[in-house]
């Protein structure tokens, strides 16, 4: 690991250990599956503090010792191939492991397990009541939850600080090439100057600007001593001060000034200056200072001074080198004025300056396209290519056509796979020739680096599939090619329906095996491998390129057959079904802002109709869309409000086992009486509040209206009159719905056991298990617990006797036909029968005539009717005014 030389492999993952963190996992871990544990690391020795209180730790402590801890630890360590060790103990409702958590074949953590079991078989001394105890086959699963759970953590963390540390140090590489680029502009820009025709003294100060803007120093001169050598005379300058203050230092004796004597000065503000410069550095203001004299001849007499003023500074090597390779080039430009343009000195000195540049330097004759120069750094990053190709192929190959004054552009060199930046200027050369001048920057780091990063912006981290970015730039593309070609494409919007049941259900774990599993199936379709993307959570979209719009409805075929098999998450079967939004370009849209909001307007419509459906785009999408977003925005603000924009409604329920029809009690029934839209069917509302997840509050709202007024009947005289209040799939998948409606019960003082409680029963047997856990917790709290649209979901008879139900209510699907259908009545009968076995009762829903009324009172065994030959839902006042 770079940067990590002095660690060990174990080392290192140790130093990624967040024990707060840890402690937390161990805690929560060990109060979910009754057990006790710590966790230890080889240098840091205990690093959680071992779950439980006192009492428990003193009696774990007694029965397996200290001696037990350390052979176990001891087999475990000196295993080189198992990871998890169970030490043998004389009690059989006594269990001690040691996991081993392991990182590049190196143990960087070790969990001791603790466990107390309670169950069949087992027999063990009196366990005191406040030891949490556990079974065998839990105990087991628990050791391997916590192995993986413990190598995800430790991978995460890893994976964080390689990403951290790569980041870092491509940032400092990109950071170093701009710098070195900075540098080899500013280097070019005087090189130039070599054949500048302008006045030495305004080269310079030319120069001498390019330096104090690059370097940010305050100011730069050019001086030299007169020929009486009593004063020294300024010849050019650079900086930002009083012109006052400037005019004054043109001319200075020479006693005063101390570094005039011929050697190269460099002081910066730490250095210890004797007296005769502290005095010059105080008169003149000087806090630092860089100050070279120019070796043409003995009786030059000149320097270059490069002064800071304002701040404090401590000179670095790079600006050492710098400002001496400036001086040599000042250096080179005096010699050439002095020998009156002589071309072997003007170009030796040249070119003793170019070859100590940090890039690669080229100089070609434009007009006979061939090379003059190039120095020993452009050979070397070209080594490869030069030996099979000529300087002049590789020159006049990148050089960009009708070349400006200065251009830059990027090479790709395909035998050594590199890139690099290069510049390209127009100058005269030291014999006069118009020449193009080529600098040349290796910057392949940054090239794959930012190919890294492209590829980590358009690709999904979980699924591998492209993102939401790359589908609206892919789209974008396939919409122009559909309309240049005048073919067409489709969008295909695809949601998972009730995703969040297994997310919950099972571990968000299982949720992101399931999208990986879905992501390799949809890649696995002929036509669409390169055209997937999960645009966030369980959405995801295909696009159906215009050369594939023929297999358009085979493709949606097979995506719906992939949803047909159950999917097999922690042992078992589970089937997830999907909705899906289809939309057609450029017929339906022609702009990805549009297409995606149509797509997303069929998704719903499909999602509305009862989920598990494909819905084309229709004609009055925009208005369904306008309508549902009034919808929503009014919606929350009513659901904001308090929720007194909703009504409750009330449906009597009739029973009909005794001898005269009387009104048992009634089935809450919400309704919303917008202020702006007026009233709004449940049916249209309910699904929207369901998918924005603002039916937790409207179903607390209808709660505790329901149970306030059952409070109040029962007060007034009907102490038989119950209430039924629907449980909506959102509300039952929170984890403090039991809690929510113990608190409702509690504050409203209402009976318990007037209280029914439905849920629908695709609901109920899509999460069988979990779902017996809420209802079983919802019974002990005194409310009933009725089965809701029995006989339209996927469930068999037997699911009846498995949750804890009451009542069972038949679909009114099944009641229209009563009469009319064998089918339907055999269902019926069939139904009530198995309910009058095993003690639950029944409610038929929908009953509309005299007929469908007298058939179910002849069989006896339905006790309950709900339905419009009685009565729809009434308000308030209309229900106590007829029946109270």
């Amino acid at each position: 690991m770079d940067g990590q030389e002095a660690k060990s492999g174990r080392e290192f993952a140790v130093s990624l250990l967040d024990s707060q963190m840890v402690q937390m996992l161990q805690d929560r871990f060990c109060l979910a599956n009754n057990v006790y544990c710590v966790c230890l690391t080889r240098s840091e020795g205990v690093l959680t503090k071992a779950y439980g209180s006192k009492k428990e730790l003193d009696y774990l402590h007694q029965k397996m010792g200290m001696g037990l801890h350390i052979a176990l630890l001891k087999r475990l360590i000196e295993n080189d191939i198992e990871e998890v060790v169970e030490q043998e103990l004389e009690e059989d409702y006594l269990k001690m492991c040691a996991l081993s958590i392991k990182i590049g074949g190196e143990t960087v953590a070790i969990w001791v397990v603790l466990a107390v079991l309670e169950e069949p078989g087992i027999h063990g001394e009196d366990v005191p009541p406040y030891i949490k105890t556990t079974t065998t086959e839990r105990f087991y699963s628990s050791i391997s939850f916590l192995e993986s759970l413990t190598k995800q953590y430790f991978a995460v963390k890893l994976e964080e600080v390689i990403a951290q540390e790569a980041f870092i140090k491509s940032h400092e590489s990109e950071e170093k090439m701009k710098a070195e680029l900075r540098r080899s502009e500013v280097m070019t820009h005087i090189v130039s100057k070599l054949e500048s025709e302008d006045s030495f003294a305004d080269i310079v100060e030319n120069i001498l600007e390019s330096v104090c803007g690059y370097l940010d120093i305050s100011a730069a001169s050019m001086l030299q001593i007169d020929d009486k050598n009593q004063m020294m005379n300024m010849i050019c300058y650079y900086g930002f001060h009083d012109p006052e203050q400037v005019k004054t230092m043109r001319h200075l004796p020479l006693e005063e000034v101390p570094w005039a004597n011929g050697k190269p000065y460099l002081i910066s503000s730490d250095t210890y200056l004797p007296e005769n410069f502290l005095k010059y550095f105080q008169t003149y203001h000087r806090r630092a200072g860089i100050f070279l004299p120019l070796g043409v001849n003995e009786k030059s007499g000149m320097y270059l001074a490069f002064v800071e003023e304002c701040f404090p500074r401590v000179w670095s090597q790079e600006e050492i080198k710098f400002l001496n390779d400036v001086k040599q080039i000042v250096q080179s430009i005096l010699v050439k004025r002095i020998t009156k343009n002589s071309l072997a000195s003007s170009y030796a000195s040249l070119e003793a300056i170019l070859e100590n540049m940090g890039c690669g330097v080229c100089v070609a004759d434009i007009k006979q396209e061939k090379s003059l120069y190039a120095n020993c750094k452009f050979r070397e990053l070209f080594r490869n290519f030069l030996s099979t190709h000529s300087l002049e192929d590789l020159i006049h190959k990148y050089k960009p056509n009708g070349l400006a004054a200065q251009q830059k552009t990027e090479m790709y060199i395909p035998d050594s796979n590199r890139w690099y930046d290069v510049r390209f200027a127009n100058i005269n050369w030291v014999d006069g020739k118009s020449v193009t001048l080529c600098t040349v920057y290796d910057v392949t780091d940054k090239k794959l680096y930012q190919q890294k990063i492209e590829k980590q912006a358009n690709n999904d981290f979980l699924t591998g599939l492209f993102n939401r970015m790359r589908c609206e730039q892919d789209l974008k593309m396939y919409i122009r090619t559909a309309k240049e070609q005048k073919t067409e494409g489709a969008l295909l919007y695809i949601d998972l329906d009730d995703f969040k049941h297994i997310n919950d259900g099972l571990g968000h774990q299982y949720g992101d095996i399931l999208l990986k599993a879905l992501s390799n199936s949809l890649r696995r379709i002929k036509g669409i491998e390169d055209s997937c993307y999960r645009m966030g959570g369980d959405e995801f979209i295909i696009i159906v390129k215009p050369e594939q719009y023929d297999r358009l409805e085979q493709i949606i075929e097979e995506v719906q057959a992939i949803f047909n098999k159950p999917w097999f998450l922690h042992s078992a079967d589970y089937y997830c079904t999907m909705s899906m939004g289809v939309v057609r370009f450029p017929k339906d849209a022609n702009t990805v802002t549009d297409l995606i909001k149509k797509a997303d307007i069929s998704l719903y419509e499909a999602k509305k109709g009862g989920k598990n459906r494909v819905e084309y785009y229709g004609g009055d999408g925009e208005d369904t869309a306008s309508r549902r977003l009034d919808m929503e925005k009014n919606m929350r603000d009513a659901t904001a409000n308090s929720c007194e924009e909703f009504e409750v409604y009330y449906q009597p329920v009739i029973d009909i086992s005794g001898e005269k029809e009387r009104c048992s009690g009634v089935e809450a029934l919400v309704r919303w009486n917008s202020g702006k839209m007026g009233m709004v069917g449940p049916g249209e509302f309910i699904p929207l509040a369901e998918y924005l997840g603002l039916i937790n509050p409207i179903g607390d709202f209808v709660l505790r209206k329901a149970c306030e007024k059952c409070k109040y009947w029962n007060d007034m005289g009907h102490l038989e009159y119950r209430i039924n209040v629907n449980l909506s799939v959102v509300q039952l998948l929170q984890n403090d719905i039991v809690e929510r409606i113990r608190t409702v019960l509690e504050e409203t003082k209402m009976r318990p056991e007037n209280l029914t409680l439905e849920v629908t029963e695709s609901l109920a047997i899509n999460d069988i298990g979990r779902m017996k856990k809420v209802l079983s917790k919802i019974k002990e709290l005194g409310a009933l617990i009725a089965l809701d649209d029995f006989g339209t979901g996927y469930s068999s008879l037997s699911h009846i006797r498995e949750l804890p139900i009451d009542i069972i209510k038949i679909d009114r699907c099944f009641v229209i036909d009563l009469g009319k259908d064998d089918y339907a009545e055999t269902f019926v009968r069939m139904v009530a029968e198995l309910a009058d076995t095993i003690g639950v009762r029944m409610c038929v829903e929908g009953v509309e005539d005299d007929g469908q009324l007298q058939i179910l009172k002849d069989m006896k065994k339905v006790q309950y009717i709900q339905g419009y030959y009685y009565d729809k839902s009434l308000t308030e006042e209309a229900f106590e005014k007829k029946y109270l």
